[in-house]
């Protein structure tokens, strides 16, 4: 085989076949046979879909003509007949093929399942709640430790209150200070800053979402405990920022550490107002952050909700590049900074991965499956044996899965049904042996019995969703028998032309014996060609070449004594050349040896030696261009093979009805 994968190289197939990969709806109910391939029988839907894919890529709307519909369909045919061959030398049989194959289909698949929409409307949704960021202000609950029901409802019961006396008019800020079991309390007053989308957990993010400012949210559960959120400020995302910053550091230990910074900070800030005062010298003589204050104070870009929030106010707040703010403080001590460069929030494209990333690490994924089993489960009738799961529930959620099954022998329900979903009964016997033939270990603190029913059950409902998309989803099977008709395909062609046109030496040579006149020289001139781009350097050029005669090393001459100390004004070419393929020597006098041309406005220097007459090229001369021939002839033969082998009988009738399909 080719040292090029076939996942590489499948894509040669299809740009072959003028097909693309954008997504196009095949025609519907069009599933009449168009054409016989020996004894295989090819629907008119496969080539209208094929078809249309390369039309639909090449944003041709206006249909095919009758000679582009035939060219077309004699593609098809050729297509069709290599896949029949590879099938007939079981090339789908292979080990090779399995793997590729089986490559393809997880990505197939995966755009026409459930869980991807599910997925996709997160990402939106993500990416629509970007364009705003948002302010507030919380009180965070918790609950005692080994909290039981009573202690619960006293948490709620506190933070309803609380909400009760924000909407009465007491400021949330102070009540943070006051009851706020955030760390952070202390010191922000509950004040979070700015954030966006996917900077908090999602209970959090939700709720401060769809509040307007001023607004309270009810109790919000989250892993913390009980929030209250009071919105301050919406305003839209301003995108990132990239600053530079000196930073003066304040020792919290040392009293008059603050005395001290303060007086070098405004010292730090009159330099700056200085016109000859340079920002880089500034920030390495006086920044005492050591990551920055030798590369002239620069961090990261950064957008809302990345840095703390005095930092990030201040430098969203500078408008123009350069602009300098006054000292500000914050926790690490004074700062100082310059805004370098500012951009808009990056398009949905760009953010895609960072935010799916963080969507398949964070709550929603739960969420996203929790949705994705309901759907399946509604979608293929799920019915779990509701008296057997409480009884194993209580059975075995206490116990590891190495006693699940002599837990489930003492019960005497080893032949129950567990559940039934698409028609289908699946038993505990079953269930046992999937999680034996599993190597994945259960969360902390899990339920075993619970993981483990919910880890049997997706995986049947995937199955079963799979099997629907296989036998059910047009589209789906129209895009799965290319790929696997097109990974076929690579091989065969792979065997019988590519490989074999690179590596059969003798049919190459005999090839070009049997076709040499297509391969011959035109007449050919060995000449340097300098085309004059400054005319001031014109006369160091015009003096070192006139009178003399052409060499490879006079070519060198010329390079390193006039072109390379002008490396400006000149262009050189240089070599044996055909005379009629080149602009300039097409224009020469033969019978001169240095001569000036002037073509497109531009003066060209030509200095010529030996002329050869055209005449037949030797093999090695041209040896890449035949095997290029060659692998075109043995392509040729192999289709006239398999034509003769496979003989193809078309449907005139459902050939015109395609016809008219292609250009409606």
């Amino acid at each position: 085989m080719t040292n090029r994968s076939l996942s590489e190289s499948i894509f040669i197939f299809l740009a072959f076949c003028t097909i693309s990969l954008t997504a196009t709806h095949p025609v519907a109910g069009q599933d009449a046979t168009l054409l016989k391939v020996g004894d295989q029988e090819v629907p008119l839907n496969e080539f209208i879909y094929l078809v249309g894919k390369g039309a639909t890529s090449e944003g041709n709307s206006m249909g095919l003509t009758r000679e582009e519909f035939e060219e077309n369909l004699a593609l098809f045919i050729n297509y069709k007949l290599k896949v029949v061959e590879a099938e007939a030398q079981g090339l789908h049989q292979t080990e090779e093929f399995e793997r590729e194959f089986e490559s393809f289909k997880e990505n197939l698949k995966a755009p026409f399942l459930i869980k991807n929409s599910l997925e996709e409307g997160e990402l939106r949704k993500a990416y629509s709640r970007m364009q705003e960021v948002i302010r507030a202000s919380h009180i965070l609950l918790r609950f005692p430790p080994n909290a039981n029901t009573d202690d619960s409802i006293a948490v709620l019961k506190m933070a309803l209150k609380l909400k009760e006396e924000i909407e009465q008019g007491v400021s949330i800020n102070e009540l943070a200070k006051e009851y706020s079991e955030d760390p952070s309390a202390q010191s922000n007053e509950g004040d979070l800053g700015y954030f966006s989308s996917l900077q908090m957990v999602q209970p959090f993010e939700d709720a401060a979402f769809m509040l307007q400012p001023g607004e309270v949210s009810d109790p919000v559960l989250t892993n913390f405990g009980y929030h209250i959120i009071q919105v301050t400020d919406r305003r839209p995302n301003p995108g990132q920022v990239k600053v530079s910053h000196i930073l003066v550091r304040v020792d919290e230990e040392d009293p008059t550490s603050e005395d001290r910074a303060r007086r070098k900070i405004s010292d730090v800030y009159a330099e700056i107002q200085k016109p000859s005062t340079l920002w880089s010298d500034i920030v390495k003589n006086y920044s005492e952050d050591p990551a920055t204050s030798q590369k002239g104070g620069e961090l990261p870009w950064f957008s809302v909700g990345n840095m703390i929030p005095e930092f990030e106010l201040a430098a969203f707040s500078l408008s123009e590049i350069g602009e300098v703010s006054p000292p500000i403080k914050t926790r690490y001590g004074y700062h100082i900074l310059r805004l370098e460069d500012r951009k808009n929030l990056d398009s949905f494209e760009q953010l895609e991965p960072m935010i799916r990333s963080r969507i398949l690490r964070d709550s929603r994924s739960s969420m996203i499956h929790t949705q994705e089993l309901a759907i399946q489960k509604a979608r293929y009738g799920f019915q779990e044996n509701e008296p057997l799961v409480s009884l194993l529930e209580s059975n075995l959620n206490s116990v590891s899965p190495s006693e699940f099954q002599s837990k489930i022998d003492e019960l005497g329900e080893q032949s129950s049904v567990l559940f039934t979903a698409g028609g289908q009964e699946f038993m505990i016997n079953d269930f046992l042996a999937f999680i034996a033939a599993e190597e994945r270990r259960l969360p902390p603190n899990a339920q075993a019995f619970d993981v483990w029913f919910d880890r049997y059950s997706s995986k049947i409902l995937s199955q079963l969703e799979e099997k629907d998309l296989a036998e059910n989803n047009t589209e789906y099977q129209m895009l799965y028998k290319e790929y696997r008709d097109g990974i076929l395909l690579f091989s065969l062609m792979n065997e019988e032309v590519w490989q074999k046109g690179i590596q059969d030496s003798v049919g190459q040579r005999q090839y070009f014996k049997e076709n040499r006149e297509n391969y011959q020289w035109k007449e050919r001139a060995e000449a340097l060609i300098v085309k004059v781009l400054d005319l001031n350097r014109v006369n160091e050029a015009r003096t070192f070449l006139n009178g003399k005669t052409y060499s490879k090393e006079l070519v060198n001459n010329f390079q390193t004594e006039i072109a390379d100390q002008y490396p400006l004004a000149y262009q050189i070419e240089s070599g044996l050349m055909e005379i009629p393929d080149q602009a300039v020597l097409s224009r020469m006098d033969k019978n001169l040896s240095y001569q000036e041309i002037e073509i497109d406005g531009h003066l060209h220097l030509v200095l010529t030696g030996e002329i050869f007459p055209a005449g037949s090229k030797e093999f090695e001369e041209t040896r890449g261009i035949v095997i290029r021939d060659y692998q075109e002839y043995l392509d040729e033969q192999l289709i006239k093979k398999l034509r003769t082998k496979y003989p193809v009988e078309i449907n005139e009738t459902i050939k015109e009805e395609a016809f008219v399909a292609l250009n409606q």
